[in-house]
């Protein structure tokens, strides 16, 4: 299923989306019992879906609205905690940022030993068609990084890479958009990765049960119609149960938690010379099959 968080009538809605015919089920109407919010409705686990999808099968009448009528937000529009994110995880993409100079971290080689986990902060989630404030950069370098964003369901800590994928409940789409300058200057990411705005995501989760083989995801990000980034999630250095495993090592995992799993080859900074975005740059990340994003830069 397609779970989405949408505005309709300026209200707060779950809905799921039906991806054919761009038709929504409005949960408050087809599922009052069930939760209002996704981080709850994540919480019910497999037992929650089971009985989603009865709702939704026989769900109809003021229950049924058109995609077009409301506006999508976040999936989960403000997480429990920071989003975990993925630093240097695409090969191309860990060498074009070692070698553009705004790589503070890395030492004298370009590909990880280990995973590089950071945060962003819960304030820079916004919705997938909300504008990106590039304004709030002072140094005016901001860069777009299109990304798979795993969302947890079944916490837990010490989560073996053997059952990692038990404790997914799906997948959504994000842009981990970063002020390069401040990111340099500040030897490490957290302040130029966690301006407000600039972690838009969405439009929907991806249920795990339908999303099929994760690694024949297909990430794409154009610019102004531009294609910057196209790879699939197969050549991620370090894939989803790896990640899982390392980060709940040591921190206990929560249900809807978001890790963002790293940018592939493309971004601005990869080009000579750096190409920052600019106020009314238009910048689409897509991942089949989950669906786009689309936001404009103020």
């Amino acid at each position: 299923m397609r779970l989405a968080t949408v505005l309709h009538n300026d209200t707060p809605q779950l809905a799921v989306l039906n991806a054919d015919t761009q038709k929504l089920v409005l949960l408050s109407v087809a599922a009052p019992d069930l939760p209002g919010s996704m981080t709850e409705l994540i919480e019910l686990g497999d037992a929650g879906l089971t009985r989603l999808r009865s709702a939704v099968d026989s769900a109809g009448g003021d229950a049924l609205v058109d995609a077009s009528s409301v506006t999508f937000q976040a999936p989960i529009p403000v997480p429990r905690r920071d989003v975990m994110a993925v630093g240097r995880n695409y090969f191309e993409h860990a060498q074009e940022f070692h070698d553009s100079g705004f790589d503070a971290t890395s030492g004298a080689t370009a590909v990880p030993e280990f995973p590089i986990i950071f945060t962003k902060a819960t304030t820079s989630v916004t919705g997938p068609t909300d504008p990106i404030l590039g304004y709030l950069d002072p140094s005016k370098t901001v860069d777009y990084e299109g990304e798979l964003a795993v969302i947890i369901g079944l916490g837990g800590r010490g989560i073996s890479k053997a059952d990692a994928f038990k404790h997914v409940y799906g997948y959504t789409v994000c842009n981990d958009v970063t002020a390069r300058t401040l990111q340099h200057q500040h030897k490490q990411w957290v302040i130029g990765k966690s301006i407000d705005s600039f972690c838009p995501m969405g439009p929907v989760i991806l249920t795990a049960d339908e999303a099929g083989p994760v690694e024949e995801f297909h990430l794409t990000t154009h610019v102004n119609g531009e294609s910057r980034q196209d790879a699939k999630v197969s050549e991620l250095i370090f894939d989803i149960p790896t990640l899982i495993e390392c980060i709940s090592e040591v921190i206990t995992l929560l249900p809807g938690d978001i890790i963002a799993t790293g940018t592939p080859v493309g971004v601005g900074i990869g080009y000579e010379p750096p190409i920052f975005l600019q106020k009314g740059d238009v910048v689409k990340v897509t991942i089949k099959p989950i669906g786009s994003i689309e936001n404009v830069v103020e």
